[in-house]
C-alpha cells in the first residue's frame, strides 16, 4: 500500500500539516469579504489557513472567526507597526514574548530599546520622545563628573527625581541629591560643606539670539557655565547660544562679589545698552543685566583684566603657602 506524504504548510514559522476535508462555498464567500481567501484546513477541522489579498501573508484563523468577525492579517499589523516605528525614528526588532503590548526596537543611537506599541504611536505622532535608558545614565554620569561627584544608583528612597551621589573629587561622602541641582550646581556636600559659596566658580559671558534677529550678551557667575547654559538659562532648547568665555574664580562668594561690580560699572559706563526685558523674558529665564551685542568686545575685554588680577592673586597665594611651608620644615 502506498502511504503519502502529508502536505505541510510552513506559516509564520511553524510547520503546519494540511487537514482534509471540504472547503464550503459560504466559508469562502466570508473569508473573501474580508480580505482573504482560504487555502487550505489545518492543524484540526476548526483552522483555516488565511491568505491575505493585500499583502500575500499566510496565517492560521479559527472558523468561526472568519465567518463572524474581520480577521486581522498579522503580516500587516507587524507591517504598520514597523512604519510607525520609522516615523518614530526606531527600527522595530521583535516582539517581546512576555508581554504582546511591547516590542524592541533599536534607537538612533544604537542602542536596543522595550517600549509599548501605543508609546511608539505617540512618538510617531509627535507627543513624546524615545529616551533610551543607557544613553540617559551615561548623560547623568556625565553631569555628575563636571561637578566632582559620581553617579552611584537611583534615590535609595524611591524618589525619581533624586540620585544617590558619591563626593569622588571631595571627602568621599554619598548624598542624596535632586538630579536638576546636580545639573546646576545647587546643592551643597553634607561631608564637607563645599557649596556655591565656598568652592571654586567661574565668571562667564554667554551670547544669545534673539528673535527680533540681534543677539544680546548675558554676564554671570556659576560652579559649572556649560551646564547652566544647556540646562538652566533657556526657555527654548533651539534657541541660539554660544559660551563667550569663563574665568576660573576662587570661590562662588568671591565670584558674586566681582560680577556686581563689573555690572555695576557697565551700567553706570553704558546704561543705554542693556537690553529691555520684553525682548527676551520669553527666550531666557532671567529679568535682567543683558546688554547689547555692541558691548561684547567692552565686556570680554573687562573679564580678561579679572583673569589676569585672578591668576596674580592664585600666584601669590602659592607663594605663601610655598613660604609657610618651607617655615614649618626648619621648625
Amino acid at each position: 500500500m502506498t502511504q503519502h506524504q502529508p502536505i505541510i504548510l510552513h506559516i509564520r514559522c511553524e510547520d503546519h500539516a494540511v487537514q482534509p476535508g471540504e472547503i464550503h462555498a459560504h466559508w469562502s464567500d466570508a473569508a473573501e469579504t474580508k480580505g482573504y481567501r482560504i487555502v487550505a484546513r489545518v492543524k484540526d477541522r476548526y483552522s483555516l489557513a488565511l491568505e491575505c489579498k493585500s499583502c500575500g501573508g499566510l496565517h492560521v484563523s479559527r472558523l468561526f472567526v472568519v465567518l463572524n468577525f474581520q480577521p486581522e492579517c498579522p503580516h500587516c499589523v507587524e507591517a504598520r507597526w514597523r512604519e510607525t516605528a520609522r516615523r518614530a525614528g526606531l527600527e522595530m526588532l521583535r516582539r517581546d514574548p512576555s508581554d504582546r503590548k511591547y516590542a524592541f526596537y533599536r534607537a538612533s543611537c544604537g542602542h536596543e530599546i522595550r517600549r509599548q506599541f501605543e508609546l511608539v504611536e505617540r512618538m510617531a505622532q509627535g507627543e513624546t520622545g524615545a529616551r533610551c535608558e543607557i544613553c540617559h545614565h551615561e548623560r547623568e554620569q556625565e553631569e555628575a563628573a563636571l561637578e566632582g561627584w559620581e553617579l552611584v544608583g537611583p534615590d535609595p528612597q524611591g524618589n525619581r527625581n533624586y540620585r544617590l551621589y558619591r563626593h569622588a573629587e571631595g571627602c568621599g561622602a554619598e548624598a542624596r541629591i535632586a538630579r536638576a541641582n546636580m545639573q546646576t550646581g545647587r546643592f551643597t556636600c553634607p561631608g564637607c560643606g563645599e557649596s556655591w559659596a565656598t568652592g571654586p566658580s567661574f565668571l562667564y559671558a554667554m551670547k544669545f539670539k534673539l528673535e527680533t534677529g540681534s543677539s544680546a550678551i548675558k554676564l554671570g557667575f556659576s560652579r559649572n557655565p556649560d551646564s547652566r547654559m544647556k540646562y538652566q538659562l533657556h526657555r527654548h532648547p533651539d534657541l541660539p547660544r554660544e559660551l563667550l568665555l569663563k574665568v576660573p574664580m576662587r570661590t562662588g562668594r568671591h565670584a558674586q562679589r566681582v560680577e556686581k561690580r563689573l555690572h555695576k560699572w557697565l551700567m553706570a559706563e553704558f546704561p543705554d545698552e542693556l537690553v529691555a526685558p520684553e525682548e527676551f523674558t520669553d527666550l531666557l529665564k532671567v529679568k535682567s543685566e543683558l546688554y547689547r551685542a555692541g558691548l561684547e568686545e567692552t565686556i570680554l575685554r573687562q573679564m580678561h583684566r579679572i583673569a589676569r588680577k585672578e591668576n596674580r592673586a592664585a600666584e601669590r597665594s602659592r607663594t605663601r603657602s610655598r613660604s609657610r611651608s618651607k617655615r614649618m620644615r626648619k621648625t
